[in-house]
């Protein structure tokens, strides 16, 4: 084994190493190719323009309207995500106090568990369908409805290019909030019981062993999620597609860079130009995921 070691790892390695070239860096590399050409999608030889799509890029105002929008969604869905996540995490793993000498959740955690999980079951386009119903603009919807029942006018949640944004925000993190639910208590019960006995026996609050044990012994897996939040923010697609009106309307207040590259290439066949717009959203979210590594870097606390 110690002579042969070099060519066995090789041989472990080949064939996902393989896959891995094949499947994922070929993509890219044909991406960045094709963002250099006018390429419509039927030619065999597309004419080269080197960085000609990047420079219109830099001039149209829907790719800039599809960054901040970007923007938006990276400050408001993380933040939300895992303000409600970590609440309700904490509520079911401490928040029942001290039973018997040992810190428990709140009656009905483990139920409660699986009721905030339910939507990671769910296909994205599926949360999308469901959500069309409940914005629906007349009194089938489910909150026009409820606000019906007060005697208060419809709201055109989709419609209205004031509030579609922030209805498409409300859907992200109602999907995402159950799976960090479960990544935050899996967190917490790694973290030894006997620490929040000693919080409690000190007269510490809820409040007090929340920001004070909680949060630090968190900080690692808040780091993971916060990175993974945001690359799912540089996404939003499938929620845009199936609910905006107009494909990220209206009049381009929910669009998004996955959208402007699904309409560029498939509607009017500008695949050059899509592929620039996708060269950018590589690297956008490479830098914020470096960026955010960096920044909230810390020393690791030990238990």
């Amino acid at each position: 084994m110690r002579h042969g070691r070099y060519p066995f790892i090789v041989g472990f390695l080949a064939i996902p190493v393989a896959i891995y070239v094949t499947f994922v860096i070929g993509p890219y590399a044909q991406a960045f190719y094709l963002a250099t050409t006018n390429w419509r999608g039927v030619s065999a030889n597309p004419k080269f323009v080197g960085l000609e799509n990047f420079e219109r890029l830099l001039s149209d105002d829907i790719f800039w309207k599809a960054i901040r929008h970007h923007v938006v969604l990276l400050l408001a869905m993380p933040l939300l995500t895992i303000a409600i996540a970590l609440f309700f995490a904490f509520m079911l793993n401490v928040g029942g106090g001290s039973r018997g000498g040992v810190m428990t959740g709140v009656r009905g955690s483990k139920f409660y568990r699986v009721v905030f999980f339910f939507p990671q079951v769910l296909a994205v386009v599926i949360v999308g369908v469901i959500f069309s119903r409940v914005y629906a603009p007349d009194d089938s919807g489910l909150l026009n409805g409820a606000l019906g029942l007060f005697g208060a006018d419809p709201v055109l949640f989709m419609a209205n290019p004031r509030v579609a944004l922030w209805s498409i925000v409300g859907v992200l993190v109602w999907q995402a909030v159950g799976f960090y639910v479960v990544l935050f208590s899996a967190g917490m019960a790694s973290v030894p019981r006997d620490i929040y006995e000693a919080a409690t026996i000190d007269g510490a609050g809820r409040s007090a062993m929340f920001f004070r044990i909680t949060l630090p012994l968190l900080w690692d897996t808040l780091q993971v999620a916060w990175v993974y939040l945001g690359i799912a923010a540089f996404d939003a697609f499938a929620i845009v597609q199936v609910l905006s009106v107009d494909q990220g309307g209206p009049d381009g207040a929910t669009t998004v860079l996955g959208m402007e590259i699904y309409r560029n290439a498939f509607s009017y066949s500008q695949f050059g130009y899509a592929s620039a717009m996708g060269v950018a959203l590589f690297f956008l979210t490479i830098t914020f995921a470096a960026l955010t590594l960096r920044v909230s870097r810390r020393d690791t606390i030990e238990l």
